[in-house]
Formats: structure tokens, sequence, C-alpha cells
């Protein structure tokens, strides 16, 4: 009995997983991990919590925006955009909040990914002295031999760092490029000279301005005169939800009930002030001082988009950009229209 028993176990199991392999044949085009149509499941890897870029992604989880739509949203912080890419590439996480560019990046080596929801139309990056070093450094060609600080290498700061050095004449090898990540440690790395310089984000920058007094900056990118200053355009996409276009085919419901999340969000941002923003996310990135982190919200919200949408002549803008500070990007055949959608919005 028990031989038989195993037997037709044996055979259940077979049978199974025909099955499964059967249905797999017939959905071969659809996702297998989470966030598919209907479990309400998606995983967003973030390029740093901490930093206002990404602000809407966690406002959205602590507004209610998510369950709101039916969706069970897992955030991971990354650190890093580089690392949230890696980790959307690798199959652990669905969607990513990180920069636009990725997008186009992706395309070069055949993998396509597509930004859907754009939250950030300035990119908000300072390129910023150590206070150590602001009596010696008055220009981007007195960091020639210096050790700068990014986010980490490959991430938007390190690309930024780059185009910034290009068109000044220099080379990306007249620096030494060190990750001193997002919030706290990169303060810290600027506070204690580790790096002549850095390429930072709020709230980070307005914290070592308070510690350390008025910082010497040699780019701004926070207000559209600082971008039309490097870009000569007045917007310049950033921070967005990208995901891979195959996944974004298989889910076009779970996708727009992100970008209804997200728009909602950025809506409410336009309605409430800093300190009101400052009070929904979680106390600890405020860094011990809520009114400052309420005040650095407060002049970050004219970076956000008010609907979601990407601006017209923003991805041509970014395009240019890679293509002088990315050598992999140099003559690549990019078609901007894969790269971004505002199809699920509205």
């Amino acid at each position: 009995m028990r031989r038989i028993r195993r037997i037709r176990l044996a055979g259940l199991g077979l049978a199974l997983a025909g099955l499964l392999a059967t249905a797999g044949c017939n959905s071969a085009a659809k996702s297998t991990s989470s966030g598919s149509d209907g479990s309400g499941k998606v995983t967003i890897g973030v390029g740093g919590q901490v930093l206002l870029s990404y602000l809407p992604t966690t406002l959205a989880a602590q507004l209610g925006y998510y369950k709101e739509e039916g969706l069970n949203v897992e955030l991971q912080d990354l650190q890093a955009g580089s690392k949230a890419l890696q980790a959307m590439i690798g199959g652990s996480t669905n969607v990513t909040s990180g920069f636009y560019e990725h997008t186009i990046q992706m395309q070069q080596k055949r993998q396509e990914i597509k930004s859907f929801v754009t939250m950030l139309k300035l990119p908000g990056v300072v390129l910023a002295v150590s206070p150590k070093n602001a009596s010696s450094i008055g220009s981007l060609k007195d960091l020639k031999g210096k050790v700068v600080g990014v986010t980490a290498p490959g991430s938007s700061t390190d690309f930024f760092l780059k185009y910034a050095l290009s068109k000044s004449g220099m080379a990306a090898g007249d620096v030494s490029v060190t990750a001193i990540g997002a919030g706290s440690t990169a303060v810290a790395a600027m506070e204690e000279g580790k790096v002549a310089a850095a390429v930072m984000l709020d709230p980070a920058v307005s914290q070592l301005e308070k510690r350390a007094g008025k910082l010497k900056t040699l780019y701004d990118l926070r207000t559209v005169a600082g971008v039309e200053s490097v870009y000569g355009t007045g917007s310049y996409p950033a921070a967005v939800l990208y995901a891979k276009s195959a996944w974004l085919q298989n889910n076009p419901e779970t996708a727009r009930k992100l970008t209804r999340a997200l728009t909602r969000t950025l809506e409410w941002i336009a309605a409430h002030d800093g300190t009101e923003i400052a009070a929904k996310m979680p106390a600890s990135y405020a860094g011990g001082d809520t009114a400052l982190y309420a005040r650095a919200i407060e002049h970050a919200k004219p970076m956000f988009t008010a609907d979601g949408k990407m601006p017209q002549d923003g991805p041509a803008a970014v395009l240019e950009t890679q293509r002088t500070s990315n050598p992999e990007m140099k003559g690549a055949d990019v078609d901007l229209a894969k790269t971004y959608t505002d199809e699920f919005i509205g």
C-alpha cells in the first residue's frame, strides 16, 4: 500500500509539474515576480529614501494612498540610484524610484526600461565645496587631483560630476571619485574634509549648512535659473518611477494604480507647506531638526511636477548630458519614445 501511495503521489507531482510548465509556456510574456496584476504586491527600490528627490515615493505610503489604490507596496531603501537600478534588473524589486537618465543608459545596453511617473522636473543636485577647502577652491578646475564625493559610482550624482568636468574642459580622471552616501555620511565626509567637494542633495545640503555655515557652491541645480545655466533648458527630469517595459506591459492596472497614488501625492504636496509635509514623513528623516527639514522641503517644492507628466523638452536634455558624460553613450542610437510614457496618467 505504501508503495502504491508513493507511486500515486509521484504521478500527481509529475502531473502538477506538467500543468505548471504548460501554464508557464502559455504566459511566457507575463511577469512571474510579485507585482503582477491581481496580487497587489509591489516592491519599489528607492535610490535613497531620506533624499527629498524621492520624498513623494515615501509620502504616498505615509498618506495611505498605495493602500487606497488596493496595493501592498514594500519600499526598499537602497541608498543610491545605481543600486536601486541593479536590484530591479536582478529581479529583487519590480519598480525603481530613481533618476530618469537610467532609462536612457539601459536602452543602450539593450534593456528596455521605461519611466511612467515624473516626480522631479529639476535635479536638485548641488556641487558644494567642503568647508575645510573653501579658501582654496574657487572653481571646478581647482578640484584637479582632489577627492570628490558622490552618492555612489554610477549614480546620477556621479554622472553629473562627469558632465560638469567635461563642460569645463576637464577629464573624468582629473578627480578621484569616492562614495559618501546620501545622508549623514555625506554630511560627515564634507564637514570633516574627507572630500574636497561633493555632489549632494537635500536635506543633506541644508543640514551641512546649518552645522558649517553657508557653503561655497560651484553648481546649484535646485532652481530653474541654475538648471538653465547648465543645460540651457528650464526643466530637467530627475526623480521618476521606472520599470522594465515588459513589466509595465504585463501589469498595466498595477502601474495605473501606482501612478494615481503618486499623482495624488504630488497634488497634496502642492497644496501643503513644508511644515505640514514634514509632519507626515518619518521623524528620522529630519536628522534631529524638524524645523530645518520643513524649510528644506518648502524650498524643494518648486522642483516637483504638478501632475507626474514628463516635461516636453526634458528627455532630449538628459540624453545630451549622457552623451557628454558617459563614454558608453557616445554615438549610441537611443529612441527616447521608448524611455518614458504618460499613458497611465489621468
